[in-house]
């Protein structure tokens, strides 16, 4: 097969259609799929899709392969990432969402799940390998079957879930695919719930389907001070991630919902293992302390963290709780461990319903001054080659800076489990190499402005000392 190499990503294959992929490689994709399913003993695969316009034809064709690779297949149809993921986990144990997430509309791809555990990494790298060779094995006795989930997976939502007081929610979807599934999961909950964009329109014609995004979240400002509801929530186009916003337009960060999720989870997991990702706020990692867990950070990435949970998991460790700065939030106390927006939704609500004002909830987290996810665009390969650079240098630079302001240079410690993360006392300063796109991810924060400002500097001219031509931007999709 004529493959485009760029396709094949960290966690997800993924291109733009028809250019770099159509029905041929999403038909190689099943082959390929189907034929290491096989060889790991599995017989089942379920298959769903988003409500992009792409998604009918390569639907088909992914089943096409998997059938000639001699699969049953369980055609779950138009569904949220976390409804495959939910059938991939009470259905079969295998499964793969047809989505493009959150890029822009002409994109599509593919999210997999493999007995129970995300596929990233070397194994993505395998599956490009048979698809390119087209060394996959096709036989017999294969099938699909149609199977609608969405009233289990509503039934096992609302079953635990309990909101102790009735509350009013306006629900953005961006004419993303939860606009199909959240809206009733949330009244069936006990809310009241205002609908933006539900009806499902892979032409995004609203907005665009991502709520780290602050643009994306002005009509949810908007209506929140229109309505009087008390709080605002969005997703992301498959689903899987969760924006939230309060009565007066504050945009609660994922990090910051990961401090009540942590103190809520750890009231039942005394002791758990809670993880988060290198992006999170540096006040993260004390709040899961003082609830009486156990805080760790790691390497961004949906696929990675929730391999690591079930690493810990695999320990006899508990790990109910992990998170990303991203949206992607991961329940494996009294949920299955996916990453699921409209369940992280309920969670929240479930826990701010249980005080008379959610807001004052929200807005008393322990915050600090931050820059948005900010880009240095490179050639492909680099961002890596200059993150390993960097923590060569950075100890060495880095104490050169204190000593030259007057500071104690023993202060700053440094990170290298992802990029280089270095903190100190005051804030902490990221740079990373995105898995994704050949761009460094940069991030900081501050006790204070003074702090973050100074902390930017630092790790700029850190970061200019090996990439002189580094050139700084908002943060893409």
């Amino acid at each position: 097969m004529q493959l485009a190499a760029s396709i094949f990503k960290a966690y997800d294959i993924r291109g733009i259609v028809p250019s770099t992929v159509d029905e041929a490689v999403a038909e190689g994709l099943g082959r390929a799929f189907g034929t290491i399913a096989r060889a790991e003993g599995e017989t089942t695969v379920a298959v769903g899709r988003d409500g992009r316009l792409s998604g009918p034809s390569l639907s088909a064709a992914l089943m096409r392969g998997l059938v000639a690779a001699g699969l049953q297949v369980i055609d779950v149809g138009m569904v949220t990432t976390p409804m495959l993921y939910f059938a991939a986990s009470t259905l079969c144990t295998s499964g793969i969402q047809v989505t493009g997430s959150h890029n822009p509309k002409d994109y599509n791809g593919f999210k997999m799940v493999m007995r129970g555990r995300a596929i990233y990494g070397d194994e993505i790298q395998a599956i490009h390998t048979m698809m390119a060779a087209e060394s996959w094995v096709l036989q017999g006795g294969g099938a699909v079957t149609q199977v609608d989930v969405l009233a289990a997976y509503t039934a096992r939502i609302v079953g635990d879930i309990q909101l102790a007081r009735p509350m009013k929610i306006v629900v953005d979807s961006g004419n993303g695919i939860a606009g199909a599934s959240a809206p009733a999961i949330l009244r069936a909950i006990g809310c009241e719930v205002i609908e933006l964009f539900s009806e499902v329109d892979g032409n995004f014609p609203n907005h665009h389907p991502d709520p780290s995004k602050p643009e994306n979240l002005r009509d949810l400002i908007a209506a929140l001070r229109e309505t009087g509801a008390e709080l605002g929530l969005a997703f992301d186009g498959d689903g899987d991630r969760l924006g939230i916003v309060t009565r007066d337009g504050n945009n609660i960060y994922p990090d910051r919902q990961m401090m009540l999720f942590a103190q809520d989870v750890l009231s039942r997991v005394p002791g758990g293992t809670i993880l988060f990702d290198v992006k999170c706020s540096q006040r993260l990692a004390p709040a899961i302390e003082a609830a009486g867990g156990v805080a760790l950070m790691y390497k961004t990435g949906h696929s990675l963290i929730k391999a690591k949970m079930k690493a810990i998991e695999a320990e006899g460790k508990a790990a109910p709780l992990g998170g990303e700065m991203s949206g992607h939030i991961f329940f494996k106390e009294r949920w299955y461990g996916f990453d699921d927006g409209t369940y992280a939704g309920c969670r929240l609500l479930e826990i701010v319903s249980r005080h008379p004002d959610a807001n004052a909830v929200l807005n008393g987290l322990p915050t600090s001054f931050s820059t948005p996810e900010l880009n240095v665009r490179c050639a492909e390969g680099e961002p890596h080659r200059v993150t390993d650079a960097l923590q060569k240098v950075a100890a060495t630079a880095l104490a050169a800076a204190a000593v030259a302001q007057g500071r104690d240079p023993a202060l700053a410690h440094i990170n290298t489990i992802d990029g280089l993360r270095v903190d100190w006392p005051d804030g902490f300063g990221l740079v990373r190499g995105s898995n994704t796109t050949p761009v460094l991810v940069l991030r900081f924060e501050g006790h204070t402005q003074e702090a973050m400002h100074r902390i930017e500097a630092d790790m700029l001219a850190l970061l200019r000392s090996v990439k002189p031509d580094a050139a700084i931007e908002a943060a893409a999709h």
